[in-house]
């Protein structure tokens, strides 16, 4: 049987789009992309990883333009990282307020010119049982995780376009990739993060953009007590305490700020940090099922629903912790200390 002229025609046009797309990928490998003396704007700059990846940027030469909404944090922050001798640009911004992002990039392109690298790295994380969360609650976590990006990112990309190329760094979670109980609105706010960054890539490629989805598993940044939790806050807050700062469970957070930098100076597709992130996401894609039943098992582990009605937040550094629970999360103080958590 004859194969129809069209087939043939349209199957020699996508082999030679694939065979220019490996020569242009192997080129772009050959030509080591350099932070030094660029642009880099990272939100939540003023602590925590995004702290750690201004520092790894600022060692490189990098400009340094860092976002958050505490004045006396960023400060702080913009201190430590002047010592490194790069120029650094402290901005009060609400990744939630687009006024604000417009304003803040209008700001950076003043002083330093244009941007050649964002970060998306804001965050917030509550943590409770899904009885204990209201509607507030998952439109808090949609308003900084999904619309907070989506605002820097329509912001800088045209000049992106016009200068012909950049990078964006969109931090999610392995919570974007597997869902896992008593983080709903964060890991609802994180999947819809990981589609955007993803459609995003697809569509700004062609204007030499690289779009780089960042799914992050535990990390010891010493975030456990700037986050938030609901029902039975102190319950609650150990588990996570205790899971976010053992060695065998969280990775180490500079080395996985060193990992981000290497993923977007590469302009990978994604990056999944850690060996058990990884790991979850390979179960996930082999045996949906039984990592669905495995994940609702665990839920029984976490403690109960401390009442039906959406409880009050309360911030992990408000919250007691017993000696047990202080020994444990060693590393994560030293984390907390070293990040501008405290």
């Amino acid at each position: 049987m004859n194969t129809p002229p069209s087939i043939l025609k349209w199957s020699a046009v996508f082999g030679a789009g694939v065979c220019l797309g490996l020569s242009a990928s192997r080129q772009r490998r050959r030509v080591r992309y350099s932070f030094f003396d660029r642009t880099v704007l990272i939100t939540g700059g003023s602590r925590g990883l995004g702290l750690i990846l201004a520092r790894e940027f600022a060692r490189e030469g990098a400009r340094i333009a860092i976002l958050a909404r505490d004045e006396t944090e960023l400060k702080k922050a913009q201190t430590e990282l002047l010592s490194h001798g790069s120029p650094v640009l402290a901005l009060v911004a609400d990744v939630t307020k687009r006024a604000e992002i417009e304003s803040a990039v209008q700001r950076v392109h003043q002083e330093f010119g244009g941007i050649d690298v964002v970060v998306n790295n804001a965050g917030v994380i509550e943590v409770g049982p899904l009885e204990n969360m209201s509607w507030e609650d998952f439109q808090r976590a949609m308003d900084v995780h999904y619309f907070g990006p989506l605002a820097v990112m329509l912001a800088v990309i045209p000049e992106m376009k016009r200068r012909g190329g950049g990078r964006i760094v969109n931090i999610s979670s392995i919570g974007g990739k597997v869902a896992v109980p008593h983080l709903a609105p964060y890991i609802g706010s994180k999947f819809a993060l990981v589609g955007l960054s993803d459609s995003f890539r697809s569509e700004l490629r062609k204007f030499g953009i690289l779009v780089t989805t960042v799914c992050p598993g535990l990390m010891r940044t010493g975030s456990a007590g700037r986050a938030r939790f609901k029902g039975r806050a102190s319950a609650e807050h150990a588990w996570f305490s205790v899971s976010a700062g053992l060695p065998l469970i969280s990775m180490d957070a500079d080395r996985a700020a060193r990992k981000i930098l290497e993923a977007c100076r590469a302009g990978a597709a994604s990056l999944i940090l850690s060996a058990q992130a990884k790991a979850l996401v390979w179960s996930n894609a082999v045996a949906p099922g039984i990592t669905a039943c495995v994940v609702a098992w665990s839920d029984r582990l976490l403690p109960a629903v401390g009442s039906e009605a959406p409880g009050e937040l309360l911030e992990g550094r408000e919250i007691g912790r017993s000696w047990w629970q202080s020994w444990l999360t060693r590393l994560s103080d030293s984390a907390a200390r070293k990040n501008n958590e405290t």
